[in-house]
This record gives structure tokens, sequence and C-alpha cells, in this order.
């Protein structure tokens, strides 16, 4: 505990609105619970609105994309200075770089901080086969075992394929690591409501618009599907995310809405009420999810879902009982459990039900929030 009698609690993420869709529950109550809470990450909109609500902020500029060897330095040297400045309790990482970056500050710093590293999905770089992957997947994984090494320090996993994967290259012991299930949801916010009675069957997709999340897989199964089922409705929600050189782009799809294929909504706010007024939710990713919190939401709506066999993805499912589990990159696969769960309401119904309760037992926002103060409190 610090000499002032605060403990305190540095967060390290990327960017603002990724911490405020996926930590802000964690972080608030903290504050509840006497910590000062800093947050740490290169800022967009919610600097103001995350200083009002009582946290502490320092800008630090986290890059997305690519990596320039001066400003990655620079962004080292502010992620030290940041632990330096705050003297934390207890440093939170989330995501690659803020885990690499703060983990290896630490070790720079003399003074014992414990450190929580939260591993969001390790990526594509540990899937795909290209050599440029495979060099970098060796560089990132001497970095993982330099920065996640040391005392008083716990990595959190969302799913059992990344934590074997790291667990087998940085050596971590069973009292090092803990699996919780994504970031969770709201299940009053995210509540079930029967299936609407409409003639029209709506399919949504809600994401960042990358590729790897599959944009294409869907786009191309709405075109196989509408050869046949003009009462099935595609609703693509999301926006691209222009920092990130594998997003899709704004003029593709101005293309898809002018072909009919889709229905573009954008980014919304109102995902809860866009999911009760479908029937369907699909999240054909082949990024390196951790657990994707769009298909925790869409469970605790009681919607049926279609995803694929990555990591990440399949956990969020009971394939055949809450959902559809497919092969990525599979648009045929796709259209066809789109087709066999348009044709079949009662089971649809029944998987969306049956969603609602593994979403009450694994996702619940609450206990998620209670296992991350359990972690704080065993660490200061």
């Amino acid at each position: 505990m610090n000499n002032n009698g605060h403990r305190i609690l540095l967060y390290f993420v990327n960017v603002d609105w990724f911490f405020i869709s996926h930590r802000l529950p964690i972080a608030l109550k903290a504050l509840e619970e006497g910590y000062r809470v800093v947050i740490a990450c290169h800022f967009t909109a919610h600097q103001k609105q995350l200083e009002s609500m009582g946290f502490i902020t320092y800008e630090i500029p986290f890059s997305r994309s690519g990596i320039g060897i001066i400003s990655e330095l620079r962004t080292l040297q502010k992620v030290r200075k940041a632990i330096k400045l705050f003297k934390p309790t207890i440093i939170h990482s989330v995501t690659i770089k803020p885990v690499i970056y703060s983990g290896l500050m630490r070790r720079t710093v003399l003074r014992k901080i414990a450190m929580v590293s939260a591993i969001s999905g390790l990526g594509y770089v540990f899937t795909s086969k290209t050599l440029r992957a495979r060099l970098i997947k060796l560089a990132v994984s001497i970095l993982y075992k330099i920065a996640l090494s040391g005392n008083s320090r716990i990595v959190i996993f969302q799913n059992a394929s990344d934590e074997k994967i790291l667990t087998d290259i940085v050596g971590l012991r069973s009292e090092d690591k803990v699996l919780i299930k994504g970031s969770g949801a709201d299940l009053n916010i995210y509540n079930y409501r029967p299936e609407p009675t409409s003639s029209i069957v709506k399919v949504a997709m809600a994401c960042r618009l990358l590729k790897d999340k599959g944009v294409y897989q869907f786009i191309e199964a709405a075109r196989i599907i509408k050869r046949n089922h003009s009462n099935v409705e595609f609703l693509l929600i999301g926006t691209p995310d222009v920092d990130n050189p594998n997003s899709v782009l704004g003029k593709e799809i101005d293309i898809w809405v002018a072909e009919g294929v889709i229905k573009y909504l954008g980014h919304r706010t109102d995902i809860a009420d866009l999911f009760s007024d479908s029937h369907i939710v699909c999240l054909p990713s082949y990024y390196g999810e951790g657990v994707p919190k769009v298909l925790i939401e869409a469970a605790a709506c009681g919607r049926a879902i279609i995803t694929t066999n990555n990591p990440g993805c399949r956990d969020a499912v009971i394939d055949g009982q809450t959902g559809i589990c497919i092969p990525i990159k599979n648009s045929e696969a796709l259209a066809e459990a789109v087709k066999y769960l348009v044709e079949q309401p009662d089971l649809r119904n029944r998987m969306g039900v049956a969603g609602r309760q593994f979403a009450e037992q694994e996702f619940d926002v609450s206990s998620v929030v209670n296992k991350h103060l359990n972690l704080y409190d065993r660490l200061s």
C-alpha cells in the first residue's frame, strides 16, 4: 500500500473508447472501493467524460497501426514516465502493446509494482502461417516472455486456446493466471425479449468493420441467401476503422448498399434494441479474438448465434444449443447455417432461451467485475 494510504490502480489501454466499452464497470467499482484510478491511453473524444467520473487521465500515444521505431520508443518512454509519476500499487494493462510495454517498463523501475495483464486475443500472428507472421510471432513471444515474468503478476485470459499458447511460451504457473470469459454484459440492459413476429427475418452483424471479422463472408452469404429468400434482411452495424490497414472501405459499403445486399446502420449505441429486433446474430470472424463482446451481448438478448470455430468465438456459444459454429472463411457454410435457422423458427427460439441461460451463468458483468476486484485485493 502507498504511503498516503491510497491504493493506486493504473490502467494502460490503447484508446479511450475501448476502455469505455470493455473495462469501465471494473474501473468504476475500483473507484467505489477506494482506489485512485488512472487511465493512461490515447484519448479521442472521451477524456473529459472520464475525468468527470472521477478518473485521473494521462495521454499516451499508443499507435494501433504500424511500428515506427522512433515513435514506439517515445511511447515506451511515456509508459515509464507514467509508472514513475503515479507510483501505482497495481498496473492493469489490456491488449498486446500496453501489456508488453508496461511489462517491460515495470522492470526498469526499482519499486515493487503488482501487475495484471489482460490478453484480449493473441491476434493473427499466432494463427497465420505466413513467413512474416511467423517472424513477428517469434519477436512478440520473446517480448511477452520478458514482460510477463517476475513476481506479483496475474495474467487474465479470455479463452483456453490463448491460455495454452502463452503458458507454454512464458512458463506461467497455475497461480499466475486466471480465465475470465470476456468483459461481460449488463444483463439488465441486454435482456431477453421474444423474437419479433415479423415476416422478415433479420440477420445482424455488429463489429468494427475489419476484413478478418468476416465482413466479406457475411456479404457473400447474404448474396447467396437472397437468391432464393426475399424475406431475409441482412443488417451490417459498425464503422470502418481508419487506423487499421485491414479495414473495410466506405466505398465498398456503398456498393453493397446500392446492390441491395445489406442494410447499413453505421455506428450505433442501441445494440440491445437492434439485437432484440433481429432474429439471428452473426460474427464469422477469423480475427485473434478474446471472447467477442458482441456475441456475449447477443446471447444475453436471447438470440441464436452463428459464429466460427475460431478461438474466442467458439467460447461464446454452445455449438448446437445456443448457436452454430462454422469453419472460418467459408461463405457457403455461413449461408447454409443462416438458411437452416431462417427455416427453423422453433429451433431459433430454443437456442435464444438457452443462450440467455448461458449468459446468466458465464457472462454477467457484475460477476466479471467482482472477479477483477478480488484479483486487485489479492495483489495490493
